[in-house]
């Protein structure tokens, strides 16, 4: 028990900001969060918060822990409701956030199949490319893609996707296939606009660089260079979760997977709360087990 409070008393010392917001939570003084706090970092044998008289911030160590700290309470909210709730049904209106063309692709039909799981639950799903406000836009569970930057929310990892060098079978057969990043010079790559470059390794087991590509075609739609990969205009750089469906079925094909950068997280962000909504809760989860599934991307679904 007391290993539990010394976790929930980093979680939400790091998350809010200082010990004064985690004691209120709490219900207790600093000085007992602060007690907590050295006594985890003490069992551990690591430094996890750097606290001065202004302000906390995370070591190295302190934010890795964080990110499974927040899935294991999480998960144990999730059990006890599981336990406890018994036929309870999850009720009431849940809002969405997911970028564009992922949620669109990728959220919605898993919004679909939630619903028709949970009919009391009506959801709201709103798809955009910026970085929504939760708390002051009143949402209750954003989708995005990449590092997490924000502490002050909540997080959960719902799995992995990785970027790919693709090319039609067609411009293939015209131009040949690119053996190493440096043989993209000699190819015509559509390039997003203001893109800084492709992130590719220098070797299979190298550094990871931006590399700059340049060709005929450039645009500041995504999906609009997927379709013209698929045409046969050029190479392109795109996310499995795009292309996973055209490289299954023979349409496109993945070039330089020896040199791919590593994979990026999707996570499904939420506001920090001690009880999270049932209806969130089951969403995620749902999400997570898609998500959270290698064949569910392989090579599209």
């Amino acid at each position: 028990m007391d290993h539990l409070k010394q976790i929930r008393a980093f979680v939400d010392s790091a998350t809010r900001g200082s010990l004064s917001a985690a004691a209120r939570v709490e219900g207790v003084t600093p000085a007992v969060i602060g007690r907590r706090l050295d006594a985890l970092e003490a069992r551990l044998g690591v430094k996890l918060l750097l606290r001065t008289t202004r302000k906390l911030s995370l070591s190295f160590e302190g934010q890795a822990f964080l990110e499974d700290c927040q899935r294991i309470l999480n998960e144990l909210a999730n059990a006890e409701a599981a336990v406890s709730l018994g036929g309870v049904r999850a009720s009431g209106h849940l809002k969405v956030s997911a970028p564009a063309g992922f949620g669109r692709r990728h959220v919605a039909p898993q919004v679909v199949a939630f619903i028709e799981e949970n009919p009391d639950v009506s959801v709201r799903l709103d798809l955009s490319d910026r970085v929504v406000d939760l708390l002051n836009e009143g949402v209750d569970c954003a989708v995005r893609i990449g590092e997490m930057a924000d502490s002050s929310l909540a997080s959960s990892k719902l799995g992995e996707m990785r970027r790919v060098v693709v090319a039609s079978p067609a411009y293939l057969a015209r131009h040949g296939q690119p053996l190493a990043p440096a043989d993209l010079a000699a190819h015509n790559c559509l390039s997003l606009d203001q893109q800084r470059g492709w992130t590719l390794r220098e070797t299979p087991a190298g550094e990871v660089v931006q590399r700059k590509v340049s060709g005929a075609f450039e645009c500041n739609d995504g999906a609009v260079l997927h379709e013209w990969a698929v045409a046969g205009k050029g190479l392109a750089w795109r996310s499995v979760w795009e292309v996973g469906d055209d490289l299954r079925c023979g349409r496109l094909i993945s070039l330089l997977d020896d040199y791919a950068a590593p994979p990026v997280g999707i996570y499904a962000v939420f506001p920090q709360r001690r009880h999270l909504p049932l209806r969130v809760r089951l969403f995620i989860d749902r999400l997570k087990t898609t998500f959270g599934n290698p064949q569910y991307w392989g090579l599209g679904r």
